[in-house]
């Protein structure tokens, strides 16, 4: 069998195991469940590249090198020296929080998740230290309906047309980040709601779900207890919907890893 019909198969026997699951998680209403044969995948990750790459403050510097090439040993291969989150990533509750499960400690369906998107782009784009509110995802669900439980909660700050600039990071004279990211209170309603579980997480195009002036992480800390993730650095936001897509976090499972480097990408539906 050709690759291709490795991968097709490989596809369709995936979709064939969702088919019986719900948005949520739970048994599917007749027609609801996820079929991924009915879906189209889109990244949400920049490419890591040295020369564009915005790394985080007190971060290690990312290099990329050539090693081995085609006319001098027969093949290409390069060196990578990075922090495990670098770019585009995700982060295992124990990057965080000690006693909470680290990367290979996590199951893949942990890192496969229902997502909703929430754009706060116009609160943010003249206020650089927005702190998304309950209000806004109470406003979101009136217009979308109920945030699902164990849900992947994604903000859509318009950070990610940055990238790759010192706008990025917007740091001022003193060396303080200015990004938007989740007030403590609204991530605090989306646990105690259940809207995200002990498996769901947060999403955003910043660095950090946190506000980026809050040195003390708390919104981090809180996100990353029992089996939620965070994932960080996204891009191509405009392709994903609000509603109705699932994310799946990708990249090398590091034993004792805090998270990955990572290549993420949405399932969304054709329709």
């Amino acid at each position: 069998m050709s690759r291709r019909g490795v991968a097709a198969g490989g596809i369709a026997a995936v979709a064939g195991g969702l088919g019986g699951l719900a948005l949520g998680g739970g048994p599917a209403a007749a027609g609801g469940g996820v079929r991924l044969d009915r879906m189209r995948l889109v990244s949400l990750s920049h490419v890591n590249d040295p020369a564009t790459t915005n790394v985080f403050p007190g971060d290690p510097p990312f290099r990329f090198r050539t090693i081995a090439t085609i006319p001098d040993d027969g093949y290409l291969l390069h060196y990578v020296e990075e922090g495990e989150h670098t770019g585009t990533h995700w982060g295992a509750p124990g990057h965080f929080n000690t006693g909470e499960p680290l990367a290979d400690e996590l199951d893949p369906s942990d890192l496969f998740l229902p997502a909703v998107k929430v754009d706060v782009r116009e609160q943010c784009r003249d206020d650089p230290d927005y702190a998304v509110s309950v209000e806004d995802l109470k406003a979101w669900e009136r217009r979308h309906g109920r945030i699902p439980d164990g849900a992947m909660v994604v903000l859509w700050t318009g950070w990610d047309a940055k990238w790759g600039t010192d706008a990025y990071p917007n740091a001022d004279a003193e060396g303080v980040m200015h990004q938007p990211g989740f007030g403590l209170p609204a991530v605090r309603w989306l646990v105690d709601t259940g809207r995200l579980g002990r498996t769901g997480g947060t999403g955003t195009d910043t660095f950090s779900p946190d506000v980026g002036t809050d040195e003390t992480y708390a919104v981090s800390k809180l996100v990353y207890q029992e089996h939620r993730i965070s994932l960080e650095v996204l891009g191509n936001l405009a392709a994903l919907p609000e509603t109705g897509a699932w994310v799946l976090a990708g990249g090398p499972i590091h034993r004792h890893g805090a998270g990955s480097t990572a290549t993420i990408f949405a399932f969304v539906p054709t329709d």
